[in-house]
């Protein structure tokens, strides 16, 4: 029978215990959380009553950590650690099973167990809490940004458009006017220049939500299969693989057709260029609920985690200069979201992106 010395010596352990552990909690660096629960694990450890054979074990979605001569055979002691009333891991404190019963753990180590796991608990909730608000403030700066710039390129797109028509018009009236075949060949490359800078201020405007929209019931499917028809070429000089999926024949949505191959258009384009020669790329179609879910993948070398938050901002491109605008994505991100609808992103597996739209049902 243990003697009141004994008692008070275990309560001073756990007291000792509970306060390593509010202490750790208290100066936590979110970014190392791992090191404050590997000490949280060695706390536990030394808190129980044959703590020289005492081992813990603690998992979360995240990690494993375990103290050495831990093994799940063991005689254990466990209590759940939950993250917004949902379990998310658990804390083990274990004997060895041959030398030690359940009845050999403390009534007061069980309530101490728990607390150490309520306290985990409100630690990552909070570590939640943090991260949502800073992805929402993220997310309200970048809107801010992205209005700027929509007034901005708005402007930039009304005044270009008069001078490029202008340089077209004039070109072609002095083509009717030249008989010198050097210089014929000189006013089409400034025909062909002035279109192609025509097609940036087009880009601007859809960026900026300038250009007209006109909205009428449209079958995906045979807008999908013309789109990728037109890349045939494309698919072809890379030896790229088309895997196509339609969960339907008659999938129908609300959406301004020409925009809407822009926006295929773009992605599948996207797709290509990242994936490797003889790769492959996946175009599906499903209808979940009441929304309609085009998945584009690739097999490139993915988005890298420190520019996931960029890439649908303009004039941001990760392809070699001359290669891209970086409008391509932006003006994406503006039609889909006229359309009330979203776009994300997420790894495709083993390697590669798969870009996720979703839009309301018809």
């Amino acid at each position: 029978m243990a003697t009141v010395k004994d008692k008070l010596k275990e309560r001073i352990k756990e007291l000792t215990c509970l306060y390593e552990v509010t202490s750790i909690i208290a100066n936590s660096d979110f970014d190392q959380l791992e090191k404050s629960l590997e000490a949280i694990v060695y706390s536990l450890k030394n808190a129980w009553q044959f703590d020289q054979v005492t081992q813990v074990h603690l998992s979360l979605d995240e990690f494993t950590i375990e103290t050495e001569g831990y093994r799940n055979t063991m005689t254990l002691m466990r209590s759940d650690i939950k993250i917004f009333n949902q379990i998310s891991g658990v804390i083990k404190v274990g004997y060895p099973e041959d030398r030690y019963f359940y009845a050999d753990f403390l009534e007061e180590e069980k309530d101490l167990l728990n607390n150490v796991t309520i306290a985990i608990g409100n630690l990552l909730e909070r570590k939640q809490i943090r991260e949502s608000e800073a992805k929402v403030k993220r997310q309200i700066e970048r809107a801010d940004r992205l209005h700027i710039l929509g007034e901005i390129t708005a402007g930039i797109a009304h005044e270009l458009n008069t001078p490029l028509a202008n340089i077209l018009g004039f070109t072609e009236l002095l083509k009717e006017r030249i008989n010198d075949t050097g210089a014929l060949r000189d006013l089409d490359k400034i025909v062909e220049n002035a279109i192609f800078s025509r097609e940036i201020v087009k880009k601007l405007m859809f960026f900026a939500c300038e250009m007209p929209q006109e909205m009428q019931p449209v079958e995906l499917n045979p807008i999908i299969n013309s789109t990728l028809k037109l890349l045939t070429p494309s698919f072809r000089a890379k030896e790229i693989k088309l895997k196509k999926k339609f969960s339907a024949s008659n999938i129908r949505l609300r959406a301004d057709k020409v925009q809407f191959t822009q926006v295929l258009f773009n992605l599948v384009m996207n797709a290509i260029y990242y994936s490797p020669v003889k790769g492959t790329v996946g175009v599906s179609i499903n209808e979940k609920g009441k929304k309609i879910q085009i998945c584009i993948s690739d097999e490139g070398e993915g988005i890298d985690p420190k520019i996931e938050d960029k890439i649908f901002e303009p004039f941001f491109t990760t392809k070699p200069l001359g290669e891209g605008s970086g409008l391509g994505l932006s003006v994406v991100h503006g039609i889909i979201s006229s359309h009330k609808g979203t776009i994300e992103h997420r790894p495709n597996k083993p390697n590669g992106t798969v870009f996720v739209l979703d839009f309301p049902k018809l």
